[in-house]
């Protein structure tokens, strides 16, 4: 089947998005079906990848991309990269990925006129708090985590307690967790941390710390990725996820949970759904209701136990394979409604 892909975020840019938008485009080629690429995301290097990329493609190059496609699969709707579809007739899944009334580029403005456009095609979505914000009907279809780098290391012991993965901006929270764990000191209980990231917060942070008290407990490592990244998360025994903004899925909780790591997340977006029965929740925007949390984590050696017991059974429905055949799936059934009626390799 002949898949155009269109997706406001796409490598080298790194985000959730973007590693949704690579993996769907990665997992339909290998599968056989013929797929194009159409990303707004610049890129000043060649493009090698078992599928074309067309980049910041005009009207007129999307109007031809669409009509040599049988299915237009939108990574999160852009309205700039639809109309062709809806004037050719062309079947077209709106996958979302964030807030329908988030957009990159232009914020809250379009959200109505997008619901709108929305409903003439089919919805698909990473998690039913997603949908339930959109309110719109529709599979949901969780983003996966790369099961080969993030999994279980018998060769490495947990040396320490709590890690943080991600930007260092407010909107993440983790000056929440440095907060937190101060608190913790306070009560007489030491909490050790790792921050994984870069961001503006950086030295904000590191100033938080030391006038915490707390600046001997946390280290920050900087940005890590691949291999160094999966081996840090392994050394610890709880990842925090204190999002202030309400997380639409949250692929970092994956990540932490498929290295090993107790989840502990605030109680908004996704994030609880995504770890599910893996680790407690927290008051988001709250520092002592994390406190609370994670002092009884370190306490409680059992109840991490209890908690990492649920991670493997939990993490199948978030395979890449799990991922790829409900996409499928879902890209056949609108063919077929379509009356289209080519296959894979066919």
């Amino acid at each position: 089947m002949r898949v155009l892909i269109s997706t406001v975020a796409f490598p080298p840019s790194v985000g959730g998005m973007e590693t949704a938008a690579l993996d769907i485009a990665s997992g339909l080629a290998e599968r056989g079906h013929d797929v194009t690429v159409a990303a707004t995301t610049p890129n000043s290097e060649p493009d090698r990848y078992p599928f074309k990329v067309v980049r910041n493609p005009d009207a007129k190059t999307m109007w031809d991309l669409t009509r040599n496609t049988d299915v237009l699969w939108q990574n999160h709707i852009s309205l700039r990269m639809v109309w062709p579809a809806l004037l050719q007739r062309r079947p077209v899944i709106f996958m979302h990925h964030i807030w329908l009334d988030t957009d990159p580029g232009s914020g809250t403005k379009y959200g109505g006129l997008k619901r709108q456009v929305c409903k003439l095609g089919t919805n698909a979505f990473v998690s039913s708090a997603l949908r339930d914000a959109v309110r719109l009907d529709g599979p949901i279809i969780p983003n996966s985590y790369n099961g080969e780098i993030f999994r279980f290391r018998d060769d490495i012991r947990p040396d320490r307690d709590v890690v943080f993965l991600g930007r260092l901006t407010k909107v993440k929270g983790v000056d929440l967790l440095v907060e937190a764990i101060g608190l913790a000191a306070k009560n007489g209980t030491v909490i050790t941390a790792s921050i994984i990231g870069t961001g503006p917060e950086e030295a904000a942070l590191k100033a938080q710390a030391e006038t915490a008290g707390v600046a001997d407990q946390i280290i920050f490592t900087g940005p890590l990725r691949g291999e160094a990244l999966a081996q840090t998360l392994s050394r610890h025994r709880i990842a925090v996820v204190p999002s202030r903004w309400e997380e639409p899925f949250g692929i970092v909780a994956l990540e932490v949970l498929a290295s090993g790591c107790v989840a502990v997340v605030a109680d908004s977006g996704a994030l609880p759904e995504v770890i599910g029965p893996c680790g407690p929740v927290f008051r988001k925007d709250d520092a002592t209701s994390l406190a609370a949390a994670l002092e009884d984590l370190v306490k409680h050696p059992d109840k991490i136990a209890n908690y990492r017991a649920h991670i493997p059974a939990h993490l199948e429905q978030y395979t890449r394979q799990a991922q790829m055949e409900a996409s499928e799936a879902l890209l056949e059934s609108v063919a077929r409604k379509a009356g289209i009626l080519r296959q894979p390799g066919r």
